[in-house]
Formats: C-alpha cells, sequence, structure tokens
C-alpha cells in the first residue's frame, strides 16, 4: 500500500509588517481535495506538523464568497479526515524512508513556519533522494524552502514549479503588508516558477516535484500524484 504524509503548518497567525496579526489556518480545499483523492485510490494517509501541534481552520476557506460554493463539503471533509486521523505526528518523529509522497497543503502558514523548519528540509531532502514524490499546493511550496544542503544551497533550486502568485496575493488584499512575497521568494532561491490565470487550477510536475499554484489547484495536483504513484 502506498503511504502518503500531509504536512501541515501549525502557525495561526501570522504577523505583517505593520505589527498586527493576521489570523491563518489550513485551507480546507487544499487538505481535503488531496485526501479524499488519495484514499480513494487506496493509499494510507497520515498527518503531520511541527510538534503535532493541529493548526484551526483559515476561516477564509469556509466563506462561500471567498472560497466557492463547495467550500462547505471541502470543510466538513478536512474536519473528519483530521478527527479520524486523530493526533498528528510531529514532524521531529517522522521516520525517514517510510512514505512514498509527502504533500504539503496550504494556508497562509507555511510562510510563517515551515518555510523555516529544519525537520521538514530533513523530509524533503530524503524523499527527493528517494525519489518519493513531493507535492505543495498555494502556499505550501514555501515549506519546499527549508530544504537546505549542509553548504547552504536550496535542493529545489532550478526545478519548475507552480504556487500562489504575486498576483493572487494582491488580488486576495495579503500582499501589501505581507513581510515576503512567496512567489518572488520562490523566483529569488532558483525556483523555475510559472504563472496560470487567477485563481484558475493551474499544476506543474518536474520529476518527482508536483505542485499547484492556488486552492483550485488542490485537485488536479492529487490527481496527477495518484496517477504518478500507481
Amino acid at each position: 500500500m502506498r503511504r502518503v504524509l500531509i504536512v501541515m503548518s501549525a502557525a495561526d497567525t501570522w504577523t505583517r509588517t505593520d505589527g498586527s496579526r493576521y489570523p491563518t489556518g489550513y485551507w480546507a480545499e487544499e487538505v481535503a481535495a488531496p485526501y479524499e483523492r488519495f484514499v480513494a485510490a487506496g493509499f494510507d494517509v497520515d498527518f503531520a506538523s511541527p510538534g503535532g501541534v493541529l493548526q484551526p481552520l483559515d476561516q477564509h476557506s469556509a466563506d462561500p464568497q471567498v472560497a466557492g460554493p463547495e467550500c462547505g463539503r471541502w470543510v466538513e471533509h478536512a474536519e473528519n479526515a483530521l478527527r479520524k486521523h486523530g493526533p498528528l505526528l510531529a514532524l521531529e518523529d517522522v521516520e525517514l524512508g517510510t512514505y512514498d509522497a509527502v504533500v504539503l497543503p496550504g494556508g497562509h502558514g507555511p510562510v510563517v513556519d515551515l518555510h523555516q523548519d529544519a525537520n521538514l528540509g530533513r523530509v524533503l531532502v530524503d524523499a527527493d533522494t528517494r525519489g518519493a514524490v513531493i507535492g505543495a499546493v498555494c502556499h505550501g511550496p514555501a515549506g519546499l524552502l527549508s530544504a537546505v544542503e549542509p553548504d547552504g544551497s536550496w535542493r529545489f533550486a532550478g526545478r519548475r514549479m507552480a504556487a500562489f502568485t504575486d498576483e493572487e496575493e494582491q488580488l486576495f488584499g495579503t500582499a501589501e503588508l505581507a513581510p515576503w512575497l512567496l512567489a518572488s521568494r520562490l523566483r529569488q532561491r532558483g525556483a523555475m516558477l510559472t504563472d496560470g490565470a487567477a485563481y484558475q487550477a493551474h499544476i506543474e510536475r518536474d520529476g518527482n516535484l508536483f505542485t499547484g499554484q492556488n486552492p483550485a489547484s488542490s485537485g488536479p495536483m492529487a490527481e496527477a500524484i495518484v496517477a504518478a504513484l500507481s
């Protein structure tokens, strides 16, 4: 049986450049859509986060005006999945070599903690070395930044990927006071980023690396991962 590890942020707030604290959490569709597809394919799924902390729901992802008319279903499915799997694994306790895929959903949390989490970096470098699948969607690719080699170079430099764009951050209203913008930072580190239309599904595959631009990309990215693992 294929095993998938979904790594979530533990952050519930995002400190802005003016010192204000912006509430954040996991984005329901980005957890639920991949989980649904992995379970339907017969995969065994675990959840992990820094310290095993269960992040709250990002309430924007439960607002039909923001997240679309299906958001209630995604919220219900995400909450059920997280309840079913009980306490999250602590990232520091994840055993290397265990999973066929490591997947990073978004919400703004990954730009708070996962981008610099050494334990996640350890898991990602191991997965990439083994050729295991790595997936990340929306702000999830911030977690890829944690994969730093001993010489300070970035493991994913030169790789083609998609992520939440600077345009989408501006449209969402969170760009102006952001300490840094994800797409710009990924490019600065050497990613070959491709931008699709704002808030429309867009995914990229570069070898074992699968990435999606925004919440609408969650399901298509997961389907591509399922196809690769099947």
